[in-house]
C-alpha cells in the first residue's frame, strides 16, 4: 500500500452553538439593545421568547401523545380531519323565519354541512314581538321566534333527521328548545333522531352577554332539567355548549376565556350530578364553544390546552367511559377583531383565525363575514365567509395530517404555559367555592372588564396595532353594501302571526298547560322542559311561557359592574393626548364648579355591554363623573335617570341595530320631560347611512368603532361647553 504524500490532518470537531452564543449574536444584530427585546409577554403575563429549541421540548410531558387518547392534546379523535373534515356550520339569523330559511337552504346547497341559528334579542330575553319593551329590537340581530309556527317556517324543507342544528339560546332556552322539538315532531322527526346542540350556558350570560331572565339558582335548575331530558330522550343531541366565545368578545384574555369556560363546565357537571344523573350518562354529550382571535399560536395553544385541562378536571368525577373526558368544541372567528375601517381587511383576519381554529383541532367552525362590524352580513359577504372554510378544507391540504403543528418547540411550550395559567385561575375559582359563587361575587365580571379596559388603552396609545385603525390608516373611506333590516315591518309581521296563532288555538288547553308549568316550577321536582313542551304544543308563545315561569322565579336584574383606574394606568404617560384632555376636564371643573357628568346607557334588549363599561371606566379616569345605567332600559327610563341626575350628556352604547328606533325615542323623551338641554352622543356599531338619521333626531355626536377615547372625550367636552343652544353644526362634532 502506497502511503499518501503530506496527509491532511483530521478536521477539528466544530462545537455546537449554544443558546448563549445565539443570544450574543442576536444582541449584536439588535445593536445591543436590552434583552427584553427578545422576550414579549401576553396580557396574561405568559412569557413569549424569541427562540424555542429542543431543550424546551425535552422538558414537556405531553409533546409525544397521540390524538384520540388521553390527555387528548392532539385531538379528541384518532383520525381527526383525515377521516372527516370539520363541520362547516355558519351562524345565521335574518330577521324573519322566512328569510333565514331561504338562507339556510341556499347554504346547504352550496356546501354547508350544519346549521347554526342566531335569534333576535327579544327572543333571547323571553319577550314576544308584540311586547312594548322590544320596539326597535325585533329581527335586528337574528331571527324572531314567537311560537312553534315560526320554528316550523324556519326549518321548512330542511330534513331535521339528517341536518345537525346548533342554537345559541340561553335565557329563553326552555320555550325555544321546546318549539324546536315540537316543530321536528310535526315534521315527522322524533326527538331521539335529532342531532345538534343547544347552548344552554346561562353562567356565561351572567358573566358577559346578559341574556339571562331568571336568578342564578333557578337558571341552573333549568340547565339541569334540559340535560336530564336530553339524556333520556335525545341521545344524539348535545344538551349544553359551554361557551367562552362571548367572554373574549367582552374583553377576556385567552387565559380568562379558557379558565372561566372550563370552570363553568365543572359547575354544570355538578348540577347534572345533583339532578340524579351518572357522569357517563351525560358527559359524553357535553360540548364547548371557543372564540378564535388574531394571536395565531396563542389560539392554537388554547384549544390544545383546553382538551388537556378538561381531561384533568373530569378525572375526580370518576368516569368509566373515556368519552366523558373528551372536550369537543365548536369555534367561531372573532367578531371583536373585525373593523369598520377598511372592512375588506376583515377577510384576511377571518382567514387567519379560521386557520388557527382548524390547526387547533376544532370539530365545527363558523367564519364571520367581513361586514359584521357594520351590520348583519349580506348574502355576498356570508358566501365569502363560508367559502373561506371550504377553501381551507379542499385546497390547502391541511386536513390531510393530524395536528400538523404538533412537536413545534414553540407551540408545545405555549400549550403548557397556557394550561398552567388557566389551571391557576381555575384553582382560585375552586377556592371561592366554584364558579356559581365566583359569578355571584362578581369575580369573572370584574376581571374581564379590567382586561377590556386595558386592551382599549393599549389600542388607543398604539401599542396593540390594528391595521387601518391606529396604524396604516387609509386616506380614502371604503364603503360597502350593508344589509338593511326594517325592524318595524318585521315586527308587524310577527305581531300578525302571533294574533293568528292565538286566534286559532284552544285557549283553555293553553291556559291549562301554562298553569301546569307554573305548578311544575313550584314543585321543584318535575322536569321543566317536559312541561314547556306541552305548553308549546298547545301553542303558547315564548313570551307566555317566560311570563309563567317569571311569576314563580322572578326576573333577575344584575348590578352594574364598573372599574376605575385601569384605563389611566394602562395608558401610561407615553402620549400627551390623555394629559391634555385631563387638563381640559380639570379646567372645566374649575370654571363651572362641577365635573362634566355623563350617563352611559344601553337601550332595549341589547346586553352587549363591553363598550359601555369601557367608556364608563375610561371617561372616569379622564375626570368625568360617570353614571353607568342599568341594562335593558327603555328610552323613557333612561331620559328620567338623566334628568334626575342632572347630567350634561347621555352616551348611548349600541351594538345590535336598535339605535334607529330607540335613540330618537330617547331624544323625544328628554324633550318631553324637560331635559331638552341634555346632550346625546351615540357610539358603537353604527353604519354611516344611519348618521344622518341620528343627527336629525337631535344626536350631538356619533362615534363608530375604533374611535380613540381621548379624542372622543375632547369632542364631548367641547359639545358640553357649547351647550345645546349654541352648539356648532352637527358636522363639526363627532365627525
Amino acid at each position: 500500500m502506497v502511503k499518501p504524500r503530506n496527509p491532511k490532518p483530521a478536521p477539528k470537531p466544530v462545537s455546537k452553538p449554544t443558546h448563549q452564543d445565539w443570544r450574543a449574536a442576536a444582541r449584536r444584530e439588535l445593536d445591543a439593545r436590552d434583552d427584553k427585546t427578545l422576550t414579549a409577554h401576553t396580557p396574561d403575563g405568559i412569557a413569549i421568547k424569541a427562540l424555542y429549541t429542543a431543550e424546551d421540548l425535552a422538558a414537556l410531558e405531553t409533546h409525544d401523545t397521540l390524538p384520540g387518547f388521553p390527555p387528548y392534546v392532539r385531538g379528541p379523535y384518532a383520525s381527526m380531519y383525515a377521516g372527516r373534515p370539520w363541520t362547516v356550520r355558519q351562524y345565521a339569523g335574518f330577521s324573519s323565519a322566512e328569510d333565514t330559511n331561504a338562507f339556510f337552504r341556499a347554504n346547504l346547497a352550496a356546501g354547508q354541512t350544519g346549521l347554526s341559528v342566531a335569534f333576535d334579542l327579544p327572543t333571547h330575553r323571553g319577550f314576544d314581538s308584540d311586547h312594548p319593551r322590544v320596539a326597535g329590537d325585533v329581527g335586528q340581530a337574528g331571527v324572531a321566534i314567537d311560537t312553534v309556527e315560526d320554528m316550523k317556517i324556519l326549518f321548512r324543507d330542511i330534513p331535521l333527521d339528517r341536518i345537525s342544528v346548533s342554537m345559541t339560546m340561553n335565557g329563553a332556552v326552555l320555550p325555544v328548545l321546546a318549539a324546536f322539538i315540537v316543530a321536528a315532531e310535526e315534521q315527522g322527526v322524533a326527538p331521539e333522531r335529532l342531532t345538534g346542540t343547544i347552548q344552554n350556558d346561562i353562567l356565561k350570560e351572567f358573566i358577559v352577554r346578559n341574556t339571562y331572565i331568571y336568578p342564578p339558582a333557578h337558571s341552573m335548575r333549568i340547565v339541569g332539567d334540559i340535560v336530564a331530558y336530553a339524556t333520556r330522550h335525545m341521545p344524539r343531541f348535545n344538551s349544553i355548549s359551554i361557551s367562552g366565545y362571548h367572554m373574549q368578545e367582552a374583553g377576556a384574555t385567552v387565559v380568562q376565556e379558557l379558565a372561566f369556560t372550563l370552570a363553568d363546565g365543572v359547575a354544570y357537571v355538578r348540577t347534572a350530578l345533583a339532578a340524579g344523573l351518572e357522569i357517563d350518562d351525560f358527559a359524553p354529550r357535553l360540548s364547548f364553544f371557543f372564540n378564535v382571535g388574531m394571536n395565531f399560536f396563542l389560539e392554537v395553544a388554547k384549544l390544545r390546552a383546553a382538551r388537556l385541562l378538561w381531561a384533568e378536571l373530569m378525572a375526580p368525577f370518576g368516569p368509566k367511559n373515556p368519552r366523558s373526558s373528551v372536550l369537543r368544541t365548536h369555534c367561531q372567528t372573532s367578531g371583536v377583531s373585525l373593523t369598520s375601517q377598511d372592512p375588506h381587511n376583515n377577510i384576511v383576519r377571518t382567514t387567519i383565525e379560521a386557520l388557527a381554529a382548524v390547526l387547533g383541532g376544532t370539530q365545527s367552525l363558523h367564519t364571520n363575514a367581513f361586514d359584521e362590524a357594520i351590520s348583519l352580513p349580506t348574502p355576498f359577504s356570508a358566501r365569502i365567509a363560508r367559502n373561506t372554510q371550504l377553501i381551507l378544507a379542499e385546497e390547502t391540504g391541511i386536513a390531510d395530517v393530524i395536528d400538523p403543528l404538533g412537536g413545534s418547540y414553540y407551540l408545545e411550550t405555549l400549550t403548557r404555559d397556557v394550561a398552567a395559567a388557566a389551571r391557576a385561575l381555575i384553582g382560585d375559582i375552586e377556592a371561592m367555592g366554584g364558579m356559581i359563587e365566583a359569578v355571584e361575587r362578581g369575580l369573572p365580571q370584574r376581571l374581564i372588564t379590567e382586561a377590556a379596559v386595558g386592551k382599549q388603552a393599549r389600542v388607543d396609545r398604539g401599542e396593540d396595532v390594528i391595521v387601518g385603525v391606529n396604524k396604516y390608516v387609509s386616506d380614502t373611506e371604503e364603503t360597502v353594501d350593508v344589509l338593511e333590516i326594517d325592524s318595524d315591518a318585521v315586527r308587524q309581521r310577527q305581531i300578525d302571526r302571533l294574533a293568528s296563532v292565538r286566534a286559532g288555538r284552544d285557549d283553555a288547553a293553553c291556559r291549562h298547560a301554562l298553569a301546569a308549568l307554573r305548578d311544575a316550577a313550584r314543585a321543584k321536582t318535575e322536569n321543566l322542559l317536559a312541561a314547556v313542551i306541552a305548553a308549546m304544543k298547545a301553542r303558547a308563545s315564548v313570551g307566555e311561557v317566560t311570563a309563567a315561569l317569571e311569576e314563580v322565579f322572578t326576573r333577575y336584574r344584575a348590578p352594574a359592574v364598573s372599574v376605575s383606574g385601569v384605563y389611566g394606568a394602562a395608558y401610561g404617560n407615553r402620549d400627551t393626548g390623555l394629559d391634555a384632555i385631563r387638563a381640559d376636564v380639570a379646567a372645566f371643573t374649575a370654571d363651572t364648579g362641577r365635573k362634566p357628568r355623563m350617563l352611559v346607557v344601553k337601550l332595549g334588549q341589547d346586553g352587549h355591554d363591553r363598550g359601555a363599561k369601557v367608556i364608563a371606566a375610561a371617561f372616569a379616569d379622564i375626570g368625568f363623573e360617570v353614571i353607568l345605567g342599568p341594562l335593558f332600559q327603555s328610552p323613557e327610563e333612561a331620559a328620567q335617570e338623566a334628568i334626575e341626575n342632572a347630567v350634561h350628556i347621555v352616551g348611548v352604547s349600541t351594538h345590535a341595530g336598535g339605535h334607529k328606533t330607540l335613540v330618537p325615542q330617547l331624544t323625544t323623551a328628554l324633550r318631553a320631560a324637560g331635559g331638552g338641554d341634555i346632550l346625546v352622543a351615540c357610539g358603537g356599531v353604527i353604519p354611516d347611512r344611519d348618521r344622518a338619521l341620528l343627527r336629525a333626531a337631535g344626536v350631538d355626536a356619533v362615534f363608530g368603532p375604533g374611535t380613540q377615547i381621548p379624542k372622543a372625550a375632547a369632542e364631548i367636552l367641547a359639545a358640553i361647553r357649547h351647550g345645546r343652544s349654541a352648539r356648532p353644526a352637527a358636522s363639526e362634532i363627532g365627525s
